[in-house]
């Protein structure tokens, strides 16, 4: 744990950094304050139009992609890593979702998670890499569908651990003995992306939800 603290608490403060709060304040807006209120990628497109929309959301992706990536190559976990080693890994990503969940230069209130929560997906290969692959051909479908952003995240996210359950059972080199952090930790991903698109659902509910590919929209 000792090792992994330093990378943890980094991983935290990169993953608070709110990109898509600086983007708009280089064009004089603060996203906090108009259409959605988010600091996301999709309020960004929103407001600022969909370069910066995509540039935020590769941001963001990155504030999850590159702590993952540094565990490996700073040789904290092998090729076959060990129960303990995959828990601390996702803690590693779960910091970074929390930086930009609850990031500590705005006050703890940041975005939903989504784009960084799919960092930590690219990240921890191969386990949660394959199933992201098959989680994102649901994402993609339901948003070419319904054109719902966040009733597409959160379909994604809900789907996940039921997938990385899947893979477990069909892979036989995977064993539930072995990963269960992860599920346990895809879990309560989903949770927290349903709990922070909470607003999202009332709007979906009542038919005020905005679709993308409309004008103004991502």
């Amino acid at each position: 744990m000792l090792t992994f603290l330093p990378l943890i608490i980094f991983a935290y403060l990169l993953g608070a950094l709110p990109f898509g709060f600086l983007i708009g304040k280089a064009h004089g807006k603060d996203l906090r304050q108009i259409g959605s209120g988010n600091i996301g990628a999709t309020n960004a497109a929103r407001v600022l139009g969909k370069k910066w929309g995509v540039v935020c959301f590769l941001l963001d992706v990155g504030k999850g992609l590159v702590p993952m990536l540094l565990v490996p190559m700073l040789g904290l976990v092998n090729e076959e890593p060990t129960t303990q080693h995959l828990l601390l890994w996702i803690l590693v990503g779960v910091a970074a979702v929390l930086g930009h969940v609850f990031p500590v230069y705005l006050g703890f209130k940041g975005g939903k998670g989504v784009a960084t929560s799919l960092g930590i997906v690219l990240g921890l290969w191969p386990y949660f890499t394959i199933c992201g692959i098959a989680v994102f051909v649901i994402w993609a479908t339901t948003l070419a569908i319904w054109r719902y952003v966040s009733l597409s995240s959160i379909i994604a996210a809900v789907s996940f651990p039921f997938i990385l359950i899947g893979c477990i059972i069909s892979i036989e080199s995977w064993s539930f003995n072995q990963l269960w952090p992860l599920v346990s930790i895809a879990v309560l991903m989903a949770l927290l992306v349903v709990l922070r698109h909470r607003t999202n659902i009332v709007r979906l509910r009542n038919g005020s939800e905005t679709k993308v590919f409309q004008k103004n929209t991502l």
